[in-house]
């Protein structure tokens, strides 16, 4: 099997409430999404979707998703699609760095996959090792009381997991985590992720204010040497994300004893490819991971489902159903939540149909 053609789409996904904010100030209404259609010379076609937190979250942003692709995608006409190692070094070859850019192609040859092997990318990954998979709900930075405010309103919707946007001042978010920390029910996770946004001395003025609360803490510092310092001051259990960025991270991590949980984005590494590599590492040093995306539609969250589904539930410390935060479905029989979780379709490949009439003319073309 070869590939014959990479094309790509743009399409906007505004947000049901509006804004999604997060430290620091920053915010996305509208998220650019990018959906990449792999075409091989038997007739099959993956697609995989890359969907960046806008352009101040990682170094990566939604242009350089299309651009990328346009400078990488001839190198990779006349691949094998099945050949998903052979495949992912003949990227790093032709295109240094910049997996974000990667990821989407790498998750659509997935697809391919499981269509010409007749099974789910669950099964490819491992196994379904769970029947469904327990979500978060990330509750976007506004004022502290509002925040809490929000946690009934996500409980309500069948979510037991709250991820609390921190990062602004260390005063407010001391009074965001308080007071959501309230709002909580016997059985709930809180997290606050600070998303980078703190400095060491706000950070340590946050975990001794709330170091007798039920908390996890996040990403509090943009640098992996600043979380370390802010780990070793809190018994607080201890999630690492923004600098989790391949297997060299996480296994300096894991020598340092430097957290208790990743999150694992799919993007952010470079693709299910490289995010199983992490996986499968973490689940032998007795790591649980967040396994989501930075953003995206149906088909990333498809991905997300297929990955946290053949992940043991004892490793799967929540996972996201991000087509559930937007207005726009781009894709038929994607996952949906059902009382706080989500299942992956048992379809062959992620299982999922774009629609053709959201995706319009492709904006990159490469044969």
């Amino acid at each position: 099997m070869k590939i014959t053609a990479i094309r790509a789409y743009q399409i906007d996904l505004p947000l049901k409430e509006g804004r999604y904010s997060w430290s620091n100030g920053n915010f996305v209404e509208v998220f650019d999404t990018t959906v990449v259609e792999v075409e091989t010379d038997t007739g099959l076609t993956g697609w995989g979707e890359c969907c960046p937190l806008g352009s101040s979250y990682l170094p990566a942003y939604a242009l350089g998703v299309r651009s990328g692709l346009a400078e990488l995608a001839p190198a990779l006409i006349g691949a094998d699609p099945l050949s998903l190692d052979v495949l992912n070094r003949r990227m790093d070859a032709a295109l240094r760095g910049h997996s974000y850019v990667k990821s989407a192609i790498d998750v659509a040859c997935w697809d391919i996959l499981g269509k010409a092997t007749g099974q789910p990318v669950c099964t490819l990954l491992g196994g379904k090792a769970q029947e469904d998979v327990v979500l978060y709900r990330a509750i976007s930075q506004i004022e502290p009381k509002a925040m809490a405010g929000n946690v009934a309103q996500y409980r309500a919707e069948g979510y037991t997991r709250f991820q609390l946007k921190v990062g602004a001042d260390a005063d407010s978010d001391i009074a965001r985590i308080k007071l959501c920390a309230e709002a909580m029910q016997p059985g709930e996770v809180l997290v606050a992720d600070a998303n980078t946004g703190w400095t060491m001395h706000e950070a340590a003025r946050v975990v001794q204010a709330v170091r007798d609360l039920d908390v996890y803490i996040e990403q509090p510092c943009p640098s992996y040497e600043e979380c370390l310092v802010t780990r070793r001051r809190t018994p607080l259990p201890f999630v690492l994300d923004e600098v989790i960025t391949d297997v060299a991270a996480l296994t300096r991590a894991l020598g340092d004893g430097a957290m208790d949980v990743i999150n694992l984005k799919i993007s952010k590494v470079g693709g299910l490819t490289r995010a199983r590599q992490i996986r499968d590492l973490c689940l032998s040093a007795g790591v649980p991971m967040t396994i989501e995306d930075t953003w995206g539609g149906d088909i990333v969250t498809a991905s997300i489902a297929h990955l946290a589904q053949s992940t043991p539930a004892d490793f799967v410390f929540s996972a996201t159903d991000f087509n559930s935060y937007g207005t726009v479905t781009i894709a038929r029989d994607a996952p949906q939540r059902v009382n706080g979780r989500m299942q992956a379709a048992e379809r062959p490949g992620l299982g999922v149909t774009p629609d053709r009439a959201v995706l319009g003319a492709p904006v990159l073309e490469v044969a």
